[in-house]
């Protein structure tokens, strides 16, 4: 008597592994899925997605046949809910379903754009080439976020500081100011009035500012899961002041290099237009997309669709147009994408140094005016006491 797991399709797909290797199957059972918090840790990172996609392109441009890249790659890989759902693929495309089919399974792993190249290479024999691109894509736009991330990421910091600040001003020190001056029995300044109201709300309804930061949080986490929400968030980044020409930049370089990938895999354009709509991530633009698409299927090229859009950036439509003249315009939306990514590069650094020195100021004047309101009572304190 033997007991163990096997990866299989479904219980009647695992009872025919087990005959094949020469075992009887008293019984077979699907394995039970853990709990919530289970449902939180098994999930596959967008970084291991990368990896084996990478991993994977290499094996079948090597030639292996799929089910042996498949199954080196499980072995290679280390992270558990990776590992299981390469294993799971495997089992599924040795059961005789297509590899894009096995994919479909993992909506959350994998979306459109990467199962409609699939599909596409599957069909034209070139399969390691879609691969490729998949790869490659994948890489850039994690590039692409890591740098908007860190750009962010300093700001962050020191409005955390500031926020540290005030509060340590206003349950530490405030609070004895209004001390000195009560057993020394002086009127206490106006700004230091201020300063010691706030304090003692601070201290008397601080579970109350919990609760409304909470629900304020709870409130737009909800809020932007509505349609209303979503277009507001899509319309502030593609119009909130320093940030709009950067939005708009990595939103048409979105779209000219999924449409770029999708036309050189051979995707028809309309499919291509609504899968690198979606690729772009902002519901504002998909609606401008849409209309891009209805003139295309009207018989329109797709530069006169662009052109003119509120969102999409005169490079675009130009590039599309020299590439419908030389019938080579997957190859224009990509040269486009790259004007879009370098001068989105160029955007991000600059943006960093700017906002340093402005938040440096704005820490300074915070810092400043409280420690002033603090300082300059005792210092007149100070004196009268000399006098």
């Amino acid at each position: 008597m033997v007991t163990g797991d096997i990866q299989a399709e479904n219980e009647y797909t695992a009872g025919q592994l087990l005959v094949s290797q020469g075992l009887v199957p008293l019984k077979v059972s699907e394995e039970k899925k853990g709990g919530l918090f289970a449902k939180l840790t098994d999930r596959v990172s967008p970084k291991q997605r990368i990896i084996f996609t990478r991993q994977f392109a290499t094996l079948v441009a090597a030639g292996l046949p799929l089910s042996d890249g498949l199954r080196m790659v499980a072995d290679q890989t280390e992270d558990k809910p990776t590992k299981a759902m390469i294993e799971d693929i495997l089992a599924q495309v040795e059961g005789g379903k297509s590899l894009h089919e096995a994919f479909s399974k993992y909506p959350n792993v994998f979306n459109r754009l990467y199962l409609s190249l699939i599909e596409a290479g599957e069909a034209s024999g070139t399969l390691d080439q879609s691969l490729k691109r998949l790869a490659d894509q994948q890489e850039k736009d994690a590039n692409m976020m890591s740098k908007i991330r860190g750009a962010m990421t300093y700001p962050a910091i020191v409005l955390l500081v500031i926020v540290v600040v005030i509060v340590f001003m206003m349950v530490a020190v405030v609070p004895e100011v209004e001390n000195l001056y009560h057993d020394l029995d002086k009127e206490v300044p106006v700004m230091t009035q201020i300063l010691i109201g706030a304090s003692n709300f601070v201290m008397d309804f601080w579970w109350l500012i919990l609760v409304l930061v909470v629900l304020a949080v709870w409130f737009v986490s909800q809020f932007r899961k509505t349609a209303v929400g979503q277009r507001w968030g899509a319309m502030i980044k593609l119009n909130v002041p320093f940030f709009k020409g950067l939005f708009q930049r990595l939103y048409n370089a979105r779209f000219a290099r999924t449409a770029q990938m999708l036309l050189s895999a051979g995707v028809p354009m309309l499919e291509a237009i609504h899968i690198a709509s979606e690729a772009m991530n902002n519901v504002v633009l998909e609606k401008e997309m849409d209309e891009v698409a209805e003139m295309v299927r009207s018989g329109k090229p797709l530069s006169a669709g662009l052109k003119g859009k509120d969102y999409i950036l005169p490079l675009l439509p130009q590039m599309a147009a020299t590439g419908e003249q030389s019938g080579k315009i997957d190859e224009m939306l990509g040269k486009a994408a790259k004007v879009y990514e370098d001068e989105l590069d160029e955007r991000i650094a600059a943006l960093s140094t700017m906002i340093e020195p402005i938040l440096m100021v704005a820490l300074a004047l915070v810092a400043g005016g409280i420690v002033g309101a603090v300082l300059m009572p005792i210092y007149q304190l100070v004196g009268d006491m000399g006098v």
